[in-house]
């Protein structure tokens, strides 16, 4: 079955790093588009970032983009979100995404809290 397992995420002082990870098994990774998304306390689930099977195109959206960078690893099923200069308002549990299709839980994993505070 798919499974995606992130993992990364933890507390952070404003302007920190963090890189967030995701495993995934159970389906043609390579072939995949990949999301990450996030949902913050009280908010709808928003995408963060998406990357082409081949890693040709990457997008992001407007508040994250020039600090976070994604990247894949078609050898090893596995998703990289690198985040730096983070802010307050990117505190957010994160989840790894298999398509477009973010706002259906079955699409993505358990998600990992980031947490930036001072």
């Amino acid at each position: 079955q798919v499974q995606l397992v992130e993992s990364g995420g933890g507390i952070v002082q404003p302007g920190g790093s963090l890189t967030l990870s995701c495993a995934t098994s159970g389906f043609a990774f390579s072939t995949w588009w990949m999301y990450w998304a996030r949902q913050a306390p009280g908010k709808e689930i928003e995408w963060v970032s998406r990357i082409s099977p081949r890693s040709a195109q990457k997008g992001y959206t407007d508040s994250v983009k020039g600090r976070f960078a994604v990247s894949r690893d078609n050898d090893e099923n596995t998703l990289t979100l690198q985040m730096n200069n983070l802010k307050p308002e990117d505190t957010a549990v994160y989840f790894c995404v298999k398509g477009a299709d973010y706002n259906n839980p079955h699409n993505r994993g358990p998600g990992t809290q980031v947490t930036v505070s001072a």
